[in-house]
């Protein structure tokens, strides 16, 4: 039994494909699988880096594979053409909540300050109890070896709950990956502040 259905996973990835070949391997292996599962694919809606490749792979393993954009990226990210739906929106505001609305689980692959950006704010909303799905790394090549190692000292120095911590999923293959998400449930809201005397 897990805390949610999971039909559509959103995945947040760079706009390029990065130095290790690696990165654009694992992007078409997670879409492949996705669509062999499956499950669709929400994303930012771009054609081009992980972004595209992903999406591409999605497609042509015959899944559904949703965009999101918004009008000023229009442009910049260069709209994929070819997607099963594709929604254009005001703002990265609107992305996100559109995203997240569309999505069962959350996924991130290697990316940059944008990538890190949406990971944090839809594990965020999953600590504040926004909502109970799973969150993940898919750390490819030990792309994310040091936030992770950042993340658990949070732990232990107590700015960040354990229940927190474990919300987030990190996974070093697609099939772990989708396992663990497979079998996810939610932990209690834990409350956010601690207001211990001193």
């Amino acid at each position: 039994m897990t805390g949610t259905t999971l039909r559509t996973i959103c995945v947040y990835c760079g706009s390029s494909i990065g130095r290790e070949a690696s990165y654009a391997e694992q992007a078409r292996l997670l879409g492949t699988t996705l669509a062999r599962r499956g499950y669709g694919l929400v994303y930012g809606g771009a054609q081009i880096g992980l972004m595209g490749i992903i999406a591409d792979a999605v497609l042509e393993a015959g899944g559904k594979a949703v965009g999101v954009m918004p009008k000023a990226l229009l442009e910049k990210e260069v709209g994929h053409s070819g997607l099963t739906e594709f929604h254009v929106v005001e703002s990265m505001h609107d992305r996100k909540a559109l995203m997240a609305e569309l999505a069962d689980g959350f996924v991130a692959l290697p990316g940059g300050i944008g990538t890190f950006e949406e990971l944090f704010e839809i594990w965020t909303w999953a600590q504040l109890g926004f909502h109970r799905k799973p969150c993940g790394l898919l750390n490819v090549a030990g792309y994310y070896d040091h936030l992770v190692a950042f993340l658990d000292h949070a732990a232990a120095e107590g700015f960040v709950k354990e229940a927190q911590r474990e919300m987030l999923i990190v996974a070093e293959s697609v099939d772990e990956l989708l396992a663990r998400f497979e079998r996810y449930m939610p932990p209690p809201v834990a409350k956010v502040i601690d207001r211990q005397e001193t």
